[in-house]
């Protein structure tokens, strides 16, 4: 299983993966961080599909096409804010890999990479996510053998250095 998950720091649009997963808000119209960057490389076409899609809940997740971006799709997913963690956060946060999944198996993706969802702006602790993050996924694998790749794209050292000891101890 640990063959089908890759650890990578650097521009999650720059993946060539059947679809790359955006730590959007909950309007899905863009915004800051990862959210930014997908939608600046993906072009305006994504905010036109967006806008119709009435927004997503916490915890779930909705399909895009990718655009000008190399994956074909886009899995916006919305993560909790962090407040602490006794408001449901951990389960939000679980929900929103499941969601992605379930969309995946749903439209034949095989291959897909994740940002940290919610360690951005939203203040989730690092180790908390990344346990979360890798929980699911193994489940996931577990379960799942059309998912040959599930890549965690890292946007610090320190998000790349939690994942690496995560995926260690699994």
């Amino acid at each position: 299983m640990r063959e089908r998950i890759e650890i990578f720091k650097g521009d999650i649009t720059a993946l060539a993966v059947d679809a790359i997963v955006n730590a959007a808000n909950s309007s899905l119209l863009g915004g800051g961080g990862v959210d930014g960057a997908i939608h600046r490389a993906a072009g305006p076409e994504l905010l036109q599909e967006c806008r119709l899609l009435d927004g997503c809940k916490t915890g779930q997740a909705k399909l895009t096409r990718g655009y000008r971006l190399p994956a074909r799709y886009v899995l916006h997913a919305v993560g909790p804010v962090w407040h602490g963690g006794e408001n449901g956060e951990p389960e939000l946060l679980a929900s929103c890999y499941r969601s992605c999944f379930a969309l995946a198996a749903k439209n034949e993706i095989r291959t897909l990479a994740f940002p940290a969802i919610s360690c951005g702006i939203y203040g989730y602790p690092i180790e908390a996510a990344t346990e979360i993050a890798v929980r699911e996924t193994m489940a996931e694998l577990d379960k799942n053998p059309s998912i040959e790749r599930v890549v965690f794209a890292c946007f610090s050292e320190a998000i790349f250095d939690a994942y690496e000891d995560v995926v260690e101890r699994n």
